[in-house]
């Protein structure tokens, strides 16, 4: 799935320019709905897997995301894409969710630090090997074999999920009601909040680190990515064991003083050493902050409440990435990208001392009371 999104993500500006003869603003409003239908879907998305379960909402969501990439081919108007890429967007956004949940489903409770590093760790192998699927059909072959190698690798992750056995999710006798507290659950909602504190870093540094790269005479910037996502196999490897035995505090602290120094590294020492070496250390510290926050939500949340559980998360995850995209851009506009890195690495000093003050804390006694019981 994350593969062909990173292929056409990657893919989608020059298809535009080249064959629509579109300006930057109307390229960034056809690449940012996707996203803003995809966050608004979300909590109907884990409402409707809490009430009607998990198999046929993941089935049909899947086969029409995948289907739509033949859209691309019958979509010849700018506003023809436009309509396509809110739909699809939408159809992304429930299969993301419906996926996650299926997943966070079947990883033994034990384990579930552990597992969820290893399955958010696809998310971050696609994110290296979706471009280069992507760039390499459009420049051998073209476009139009592209989008149809898109469908065809989608059809392989509805294989997949066909071929994977879950246990069968039986709603609540109790019919979940349809208002504000069933779309949002509210005990994920405060590791929400702070997730969305350290994604206002991370939208900063994937929308600017390509120009900073040029910036400061790096030929290849898309290595940084290849390095990073290196860096962050490494710490899911390896995190997940750590959480499921002691718990969120250490770790998550731990990785966070990664993400201030790394942003720091990155900010100050403008070298093409530095560069890389910040997109290590940058890499373990993200690697862990989402998985973790998503495992302390899933540990929190009952079993019939995980699919709102899980489209709070994301809907956080979304919303941080693009609000740290908008304020970078200002910052950087005004002053300069390094200083907004520098701003990268004070953002996310407030998400650890936010995460040690508060959510942990309320976190922990959670736990120990959900022990009790």
């Amino acid at each position: 799935m994350f593969i062909t999104y990173y292929a056409v993500l990657s893919t989608l500006p020059l298809y535009l320019v080249s064959n629509f003869h579109a300006g930057k603003s109307v390229v960034g409003l056809i690449v940012s709905v996707y996203t803003i239908a995809s966050v608004t879907v979300r909590p109907f998305s884990g409402f409707a897997l809490d009430r009607f379960g998990r198999k046929a909402i993941l089935y049909t969501t899947l086969m029409l995301y995948a289907g739509f990439y033949l859209g691309y081919l019958v979509a010849l108007s700018v506003a023809a894409l436009l309509l396509l890429r809110i739909v699809h967007g939408i159809t992304w956004g429930a299969v993301t969710i419906s996926n996650t949940t299926q997943a966070i489903d079947i990883i033994p409770v034990e384990r579930k630090g552990e597992g969820i590093g290893y399955f958010a760790l696809s998310t971050t192998m696609a994110m290296s090997v979706g471009p280069i699927v992507g760039l390499f059909f459009f420049h051998q072959f073209g476009y139009t074999v592209m989008f149809i190698t898109t469908f065809i690798i989608g059809l392989i992750g509805f294989t997949c999920v066909m071929l994977t056995h879950v246990p069968a999710y039986i709603p609540p006798k109790e019919k979940v009601k349809f208002n504000w507290h069933n779309l949002f659950d509210k005990g994920s909602v405060l590791p929400s909040v702070n997730l969305l504190i350290f994604m206002l870093s991370y939208g900063g540094l994937i929308s600017f680190i390509s120009l900073y790269g040029k910036e400061i005479g790096v030929h290849n910037t898309s290595l940084f990515f290849l390095v990073f996502a290196l860096g962050i196999a490494i710490s899911r490897f390896t995190s997940g064991k750590v959480f499921d035995k002691h718990g969120p505090r250490n770790i998550l602290s731990f990785c966070a003083l990664f993400l201030i120094a790394g942003f720091l590294v990155l900010a100050l020492f403008k070298t093409v050493a530095g560069f890389y070496c910040a997109s290590v250390i940058i890499g373990f510290g993200i690697g862990v902050v989402f998985p973790i926050f998503q495992a302390m939500v899933n540990n929190l949340a009952q079993p019939e409440h995980r699919g709102s559980a899980n489209s709070t998360v994301y809907t956080a995850l979304d919303l941080g990435m693009g609000m740290g995209m908008l304020l970078m851009g200002v910052v950087s506009q005004h002053t300069s990208i390094s200083t907004a890195f520098m701003l990268c690495s004070l953002i996310c000093v407030i998400g650890l001392l936010f995460f040690r003050t508060v959510t942990v804390v309320r976190y922990e006694r959670k736990v120990e009371r959900k022990k009790t019981i």
